[in-house]
């Protein structure tokens, strides 16, 4: 091959016998030690998502040590910083929130002395009876359901939610904490990075004019990343300045005070692949369900063009470009990594989708399979004899022209 590649061929007996019981053998491995294998992968991906700035303060005389230690300092002062201020939005914006659904619920207004439930029931309920509907009676259920709520049942749903946020946000130091072992073997891995890097350069050398393996998974992966945070930060700013024009205009009340809130939420559930636009658009909804019946079919509309403008325009564009898989392989790749280790498999399928894509493209110029052609040479040679009627027994020779005298 060209630039002294090597040119592996799998002969055919193992094809046949070894590949399958390699593919199981590793299968029942990765099954008893999926939790070991899984942080590994995970150490995996950060390191080549990690090791081109490594590289590049090398170029500037930096000790690889050194620039490691640069790397993850850096890199965790800023994941840090950003839960930080995610966790004082959170918690700040769930409590105004829980405020405003116990005065919505609790706090009696006007002459009548009605909440604002109970009025918005009147009203909806007028609208049935002045439409021909008043056979579906809503005042007295709604009523019944207002009644059965009370003051201290209200405040202590809304006190349930503020400590689930403060919760989340102690989980989520929690889990900072936990990363710890993926980290160290992720240091490993990067600094041992180059002398890897050289052993398969050496063994697998790439062509004049192409990558070696280990530069195309970190491209591969650079290119997934760049694109998922595109997308996020498309679609949570859609979704957040949507609902801030709506609370402008009035058509979801208070919206615009917490569209900070509900973008963040977007764009961060917009990370998880297929469920993300869904899970983006439950709080929003919910609240704007609470506020006014009205304003939830406002956010509806919001979230169905935003999604079909994601589905048809933004993610063709921007994730087809990255990923460069067919759409039934990243289908198949998400409900597998679901499979095998739930929300967090979901969040790796595809960064290791992206690896292995590059991977395939290196190695499918390298390994051949023997052809298994019709006609070729038989391993063991078998002499065939083809069913017929009964031999004729030849006759005897012939004797000599001596003997007939």
């Amino acid at each position: 091959m060209p630039g002294g590649a090597t040119k592996i061929e799998i002969p055919r007996w193992i094809q046949l016998v070894g590949l399958p019981i390699l593919l199981l053998l590793l299968w029942v491995l990765a099954g008893a030690a999926r939790h070991v294998v899984f942080l590994f992968l995970v150490a995996a991906l950060v390191a080549l998502l990690l090791n081109p700035l490594v590289r590049g303060l090398g170029r500037v005389w930096i000790p690889r040590g050194l620039a490691v230690a640069i790397v993850y300092l850096s890199f965790a002062a800023a994941v840090g910083l950003a839960v930080v201020a995610l966790a004082t939005v959170v918690v700040n914006q769930t409590r105004k929130s829980a405020d405003r659904v116990d005065t919505y619920f609790t706090v009696e207004h006007g002459q009548r002395h009605q909440t604002h439930a109970e009025r918005d029931l009147d009203r909806l309920q007028l609208w049935l009876d002045h439409h021909h509907l008043k056979g579906i009676h809503l005042r007295k259920q709604g009523q019944d359901f207002l009644n059965n709520i009370g003051t201290k049942d209200v405040q202590k749903y809304t006190s349930k939610a503020i400590s689930w946020a403060e919760g989340a946000a102690v989980s989520v130091f929690q889990l900072l904490f936990s990363t710890v072992l993926i980290v160290v073997i992720s240091i490993y891995m990067l600094l041992d990075m180059p002398r890897l890097a050289r052993s398969v350069d050496r063994r697998f050398p790439p062509h004049p004019g192409s990558l070696p393996l280990i530069m195309r998974m970190e491209r591969a992966l650079a290119g997934y990343v760049k694109g998922q945070v595109l997308l996020s930060l498309i679609i949570g700013t859609s979704a957040g300045l949507g609902l801030w024009v709506l609370g402008i205009i009035g058509a979801v009340p208070r919206a615009d005070k917490y569209a900070l809130l509900f973008g963040t939420w977007v764009a961060l559930t917009e990370l998880i692949p297929y469920l993300g636009p869904w899970l983006g658009a439950v709080p929003p909804f919910v609240y704007a369900l609470v506020v006014h019946p009205l304003s939830a079919l406002w956010v509806g509309l919001l979230f169905l063009v935003i999604h079909q403008v994601e589905g048809h325009v933004v993610v063709p564009n921007v994730m087809g470009s990255a990923l460069r898989l067919h759409p039934l392989l990243v289908i198949f790749g998400l409900l597998a990594g679901g499979e095998i280790y739930g929300l967090p498999g979901v969040f790796v399928a595809l960064p290791l989708l992206a690896a292995g894509r590059a991977c395939w493209e290196f190695f499918s110029e390298r390994v051949a399979l023997e052809p298994w052609e019709e006609g070729g040479p038989v391993p063991v040679e078998v002499e065939l004899q083809r069913p017929g009627p009964a031999a004729v027994p030849e006759p005897p020779p012939a004797p000599p022209a001596a003997a007939k005298r």
